[in-house]
């Protein structure tokens, strides 16, 4: 009888062996979890379509930040939700804005012991729902919307954000941002931009979570999901324009681009798995389809294997809790 000469199952024989050869890791420090703070709440509003997450008060976001923390989850990243919007955003940089408030609140109590975070757009506090202010003819203006911006990235700074998420797809916004920031003395304030991020189907639950008040959709200026170096041309701009960090969302259905993005710039890449992401994981484990835990490990570790160095994830503090066992 002939036998193979290599035999690669010597490599898989036991979990001791499988776990001392495993080429990727996850780790509590490489997740990152998302937190919606609504004004005028005394406690948490489930969100429907997101079983498991909620809107959160003043009081319960510093519950969920603290038990984050003590998982050792690397950041939390904040999203606000005024209780009135305009066609400017004004809410957005009112030192006594929710997200600015909530900005200081976790600053003081969880700021030693994990990243804090905020959203920089302004489709939160638009009556319109655009990441941007809107020209005479309806469409997004994009340098009055960099102006906002600037504005915007001053007071999350004042209010104790350590990195600032910059998720509007406005051309220029890491320059203009970058430049009002160092202008003022946040030279140490970290810029997160949202390079590659795409028009998807995928966000449709987070609408449900910030009450998005949008009409149409953002498909001119979030990227066409049919362009992979498109999205690698927004990374490498973004570096160029001082990023100190650059994003790929959604994920699991763009690692691809995540993979070729990781490969072409030399700064951190992160990863986000978005509400449809996650919604859809949680909907088949509820019927019974799919082990939820095994799922949720597996889909982090996809994308930390596609090339991110961190994930943005609605389950940043339960996954934390099952690694460190």
């Amino acid at each position: 009888m002939s036998f193979p000469e290599v035999r690669l199952r010597r490599l898989r024989q036991s979990p001791a062996v499988r776990g001392l050869v495993r080429e990727t890791s996850l780790e509590p420090r490489q997740l990152v979890l998302p937190l919606f703070v609504r004004e005028g709440i005394a406690e948490p509003s489930p969100i429907g379509s997101m079983p498991g997450v909620a809107q959160h008060s003043l009081d319960s976001l510093r519950g969920v930040a603290t038990e984050a923390a003590e998982a050792g989850v690397g950041g939390v990243m904040l999203f606000g939700v005024p209780a009135v919007r305009d066609a400017q955003g004004s809410g957005a940089d009112d030192p006594k804005g929710i997200l600015n408030v909530a900005t200081e609140v976790l600053a003081a109590e969880v700021g030693d012991a994990l990243v804090v975070q905020t959203d920089l757009c302004l489709d939160e506090f638009t009556d319109h729902g655009h990441c941007g202010v809107l020209a005479a003819d309806g469409s997004v203006d994009n340098d009055a919307t960099l102006e906002r911006y600037a504005s915007m990235a001053l007071a999350q700074a004042r209010a104790g954000s350590q990195l600032l998420g910059l998720s509007g797809m406005m051309d220029g916004q890491v320059a203009v941002i970058r430049q009002a920031l160092d202008a003022e003395g946040f030279t140490d304030t970290l810029l997160l931009a949202y390079a590659a991020k795409y028009a998807s189907a995928f966000y449709g639950p987070f609408r449900e979570a910030v009450d998005s008040q949008l009409k149409g959709d953002r498909r001119t200026y979030q990227l066409d999901p049919g362009n992979r170096r498109e999205g690698v041309r927004e990374a490498v701009v973004d570096e160029q324009e001082g990023a100190d960090i650059v994003m790929v969302k959604p994920a699991m259905a763009f690692l691809d681009v995540l993979r070729e993005v990781r490969d072409t710039v030399d700064i951190p890449v992160w990863a986000y798995q978005v509400s449809g992401e996650y919604a859809m994981i949680e909907a088949a484990a509820a019927n019974g389809w799919i082990d939820r835990r095994a799922s949720i490990l597996e889909s982090l570790l996809s994308i930390r294997r596609a090339g991110a160095d961190v994930v943005l994830s609605y389950w940043a503090t339960e996954a934390a809790r099952w690694l460190r066992g």
